[in-house]
């Protein structure tokens, strides 16, 4: 039910008033300007309707103080008695939204009123679909920074600034509607990592902020950087499959309001700061930002570039098992290794398993999985076709394959539905 916050120095006319409207609306009374401000702070109602003239504080006052407060535009309707249709004029270029004047009729308040909340409904949802990013349902950038430089100004808090780690590289090997479906899910990892009272919005394409009120404390945006970290890597496992081994993460810069500023562009230099030391230290982690600090910090994390480099390269969640790779990969392995072996002489030999039958082409993957899982993490799988499958052995004994090849094979004759296929091999050193 809407509220509605009548305000009126005259009692009989406020007891009225208040009559006519509790039958459609929660209602709040009060007979001066000093006690409304009261009433609002507690309640914060839809809308007020006011008297013009009151001792001590106008209606008008009242209506400017609130605005002012609450830097916004407060919906207000006056009633008044006077026929000064300048004061009425006066009112309108306030920012009121109607006047009716006393004496008035039940049913035309009731209908006024009622046009003033639903116009107040319509602006809102506008509002709201200006101020929305359409991908995330999340605020967009200009938003953000409105409501974010709002909050900072009167209250304590950390502004966070949140960034995908290694984003670009989902869109390049999943594609951009995958890409797509990771944003909207970590867009609910930051919803459900944050409290209904704080802030999240999109300012980028993989670059979030967050403003968390009453926060002062680095333990609590450490426990948000752990959670949101390991949300985004089962979120993007459920998504994208678990052999995805992209190095995903979110690095977090904080700012702490009003240690470090009380206003958006201040607390989002100085967070930004922060986040760049994230960056260059092998991200996937936070850090506050502290004035103290001074460069000595930046300097140490510009040297970190080869940590940085070599986190972006490196395979996560490593398998046991041989590594299974697309054909064109193994080639380049394949052709890196020879490049080698003309300098070095290594022992890499290729081993060729040729598989035949009836759903031979059926059971593609589980003839890679088989043979992954009986090699070493240092031995590399492909399918050059449905029956073909190539393997890289490095530094392996011929009898050390000979021993390969049998668990190879034992496990294929214990499997029900691949001994009924029939499988052999070739097998050649690089020269």
């Amino acid at each position: 039910m809407k509220k509605i916050l009548i305000v009126d120095d005259e009692q009989i006319s406020l007891m009225m008033t208040d009559h006519i409207l509790s039958t459609s609306y929660q209602t709040y009374t009060a007979s001066s300007g000093s006690e409304a401000i009261e009433i609002f702070d507690r309640e914060l109602p839809d809308m007020v309707l006011s008297d013009l003239r009151m001792p001590g504080m106008t209606g008008m006052e009242l209506h400017e103080h609130l605005k002012e407060q609450y830097q916004r535009p407060i919906p207000f309707m006056f009633m008044t008695a006077d026929q000064d249709e300048e004061t009425e004029s006066k009112g309108f270029e306030n920012g009121a939204m109607d006047f009716i004047r006393k004496p008035f009729r039940a049913d035309v308040l009731l209908r006024r009123v009622d046009n003033i909340l639903q116009t107040v409904e319509k602006l809102s949802a506008l509002k709201s679909a200006a101020d929305t990013d359409r991908l995330t349902g999340l605020l967009n950038k200009a938003a953000s920074v409105e409501e974010i430089n709002n909050l900072c100004h009167k209250s304590r808090g950390a502004l966070m600034m949140i960034d995908l780690d290694s984003f670009k590289l989902v869109n390049d090997i999943f594609g951009h509607t995958a890409g797509d479906k990771l944003l909207i899910a970590f867009a609910d990892i930051l919803r459900s990592a944050v409290r209904a009272n704080d802030l999240v919005g999109r300012i980028g394409g993989d670059e979030f902020i967050a403003f968390c009120q009453n926060i002062s404390d680095e333990s609590v945006i450490a426990e948000k950087s752990r959670y949101i970290n390991d949300q985004l890597l089962a979120g993007a496992k459920r998504l994208l499959g678990n052999d995805m081994n992209i190095p995903l993460g979110a690095s977090i810069g904080c700012a702490f309001a009003p240690d470090e500023g009380r206003d958006y562009a201040t607390l989002f230099m100085k967070a930004d700061k922060a986040l760049y030391v994230v960056k260059q230290n092998g991200k996937h982690g936070y850090r506050v930002y502290r004035e103290t600090e001074g460069e000595d910090s930046d300097k140490s994390a510009a040297a970190s570039d080869i940590t940085n480099l070599m986190t972006i390269l490196s395979e996560r969640n490593r398998k046991k098992g041989a590594l299974v790779l697309p054909f064109e990969q193994f080639r380049l392995i394949f052709q890196f290794l020879c490049r080698v072996n003309v300098n070095y002489k290594r022992s890499v030999w290729l081993l060729l398993f040729s598989v035949n039958g009836e759903n031979a082409a059926e059971l593609s993957n589980k003839v890679s999985e088989l043979l992954s899982g009986c090699l070493r993490q240092s031995d590399v799988v492909t399918s050059s076709s449905k029956n073909q499958f190539p393997v890289l052995l490095l530094e392996m004994s011929h009898y050390n394959i000979e021993v390969v090849i049998d668990r190879i094979m034992n496990r294929w004759n214990e499997d029900p539905e691949l001994k009924e296929l029939s499988i052999d091999y070739e097998l050649d050193i690089l020269k």
